[in-house]
């Protein structure tokens, strides 16, 4: 009997703790990791709205930038982190095709989605200097040196990768992808002439593009873009790309799925109302990204759709390792 009562206790106790801890949370700074390195999109997408965060979540946020394993790093480091809501990830699309991609079985499954911030769109660049002018040029150099252009990447499952699989769903696309840490670092070494060209999010390359010392040759559009002007739509040089068109990267804010629901709660109307900053807003517009705003069964929804479709697209151009059908993931 008193075994029990003391079993009883404990759990009451444990249990009261509990709740004052999401009752009293955030009691301290909270990390923010990014999935990716410095300068790239995914970094300054989060970097532009962690002020409004933490001024609405009133403690400070601190962002720590961890990359490798084209996101699986730093998704594993917040997975196993303590499930009490002081680790969050800044993540993109990426951990969606690590299963498809071989490079880990971890996807945002196991995650809850506090709020899916927006979407953007990819663009071709190259630097200014660059020999290539259209992207019809930037085509025909690869159809005639297969293997011999080098594109730049962010290993399996990034975007690079993926803008890869789609172009080469629609024509002869054979490059030598170079992997860097991010798609800051990308473009880094591409102004170095480490690589010839490389696909990126628009609010990676986007600053650099209007400083002039990158150029885009397409945007991963169906049509213009207002923010990119006199830069063609991908589909001028092939039309087939329509049908997976709009496409984009996205970003977004995770925490670990059992987190307590009190926290998450605290989590999500902390980044409702940092996404209605002005100064984050106006940012966005200027980087050409699509606000979204999403969360709970309306991000899980989209991060389902969007997995299924990438997936899938990535398995009929035979860059998949893993068969989706094998993951449970149902063809769109």
């Amino acid at each position: 009997m008193i075994k029990k009562f003391l079993a009883c206790l404990a759990t009451t106790l444990i249990f009261a703790s509990t709740t004052i801890q999401a009752e009293d949370y955030p009691e301290r700074e909270v990390l923010g990791v990014v999935m990716w390195g410095a300068g790239g999109a995914t970094d300054t997408v989060a970097r532009a709205i962690n002020p409004a965060a933490e001024e609405a979540l009133g403690k400070p946020i601190v962002v720590l930038n961890k990359a490798g394993g084209a996101g699986a790093i730093s998704t594993a480091f917040v997975n196993t982190a303590p499930a009490d809501g002081y680790t969050f990830l800044y993540g993109a699309e990426n951990p969606q095709l690590h299963p498809v991609m071989g490079v880990a079985d971890l996807d945002y499954s196991s995650f809850y989605p506090v709020r899916i911030l927006g979407r953007g769109v990819a663009v071709i660049t190259v630097p200014a200097d660059s020999t290539y002018q259209t992207m019809e040029e930037l085509l025909a150099d690869i159809k005639a040196n297969p293997g011999q252009v080098l594109m730049g990447s962010t290993g399996p499952g990034g975007l690079p990768s993926t803008v890869a699989a789609l172009i080469a769903n629609s024509a002869d696309f054979d490059v030598t992808p170079i992997p860097f840490g991010g798609e800051g670092p990308g473009l880094t070494a591409m102004l170095g002439k480490e690589v010839d060209f490389m696909p990126a999010g628009i609010s990676a390359a986007a600053e650099q593009i209007k400083a002039g010392t990158v150029r885009a040759l397409a945007v991963v559009n169906d049509a213009p873009m207002d923010s990119l002007p006199g830069i063609p739509a991908i589909t001028d040089a092939l039309p087939d790309m329509a049908r997976y068109l709009p496409w984009g990267p996205f970003y977004g804010v995770f925490v670990r799925q059992d987190v307590s629901d009190d926290i998450k709660a605290t989590l999500v109307s902390a980044f409702e109302q940092a996404s209605q900053d002005e100064q984050y807003q106006t940012f966005m517009t200027n980087a050409g990204n699509i606000l979204m705003d999403l969360s709970g069964a309306e991000a899980t929804a989209f991060l389902q759709h969007w997995q299924q479709v990438t997936a899938w697209v990535l398995q009929d151009t035979g860059a998949a390792k893993v068969s989706p059908e094998s993951l449970g993931i149902e063809r769109p």
